[in-house]
């Protein structure tokens, strides 16, 4: 069994930054399938950005440039750097993992942008 922790969201100006962290414990490889999705009111859940087990990094073409994922192996922890926010980045955030052909998500945490 795979335990994923979110931390970091919260309320956010305009043109401000967050850093979400997604804590994963269990039996998980420090090299498996990460991502970061959301999900806005009455909208589908999306893919923001992901990094595969042989480290490739893909992003969602609307957080291009703006947002940053990386992965501390060590401590099984996937970041989510978010700069530049707009009202739109308003959603809840999910981690999501894959590993041994199980996927997992964690409970989610909100960003609200607004001033």
């Amino acid at each position: 069994q795979v335990q994923l922790v979110e931390s970091g969201g919260g309320l956010v100006q305009p043109g401000g930054s967050l850093r979400l962290s997604c804590a994963a414990s269990g039996s998980i490889d420090s090299f498996s399938y990460r991502a970061w999705h959301r999900q806005a009111a009455g909208k589908q859940r999306e893919l923001v950005a992901a990094i595969l087990p042989s480290g490739v990094i893909n992003y969602a073409n609307f957080v291009k440039g703006r947002f940053t994922i990386s992965r501390d192996n060590a401590k099984n922890t996937v970041y989510l750097q978010m700069n530049s926010l707009n009202p739109e980045d308003t959603a809840v955030y999910y981690c999501f993992a894959r590993t041994s052909g199980v996927d997992y998500w964690g409970q989610g945490t909100q960003v609200t942008v607004a001033s």
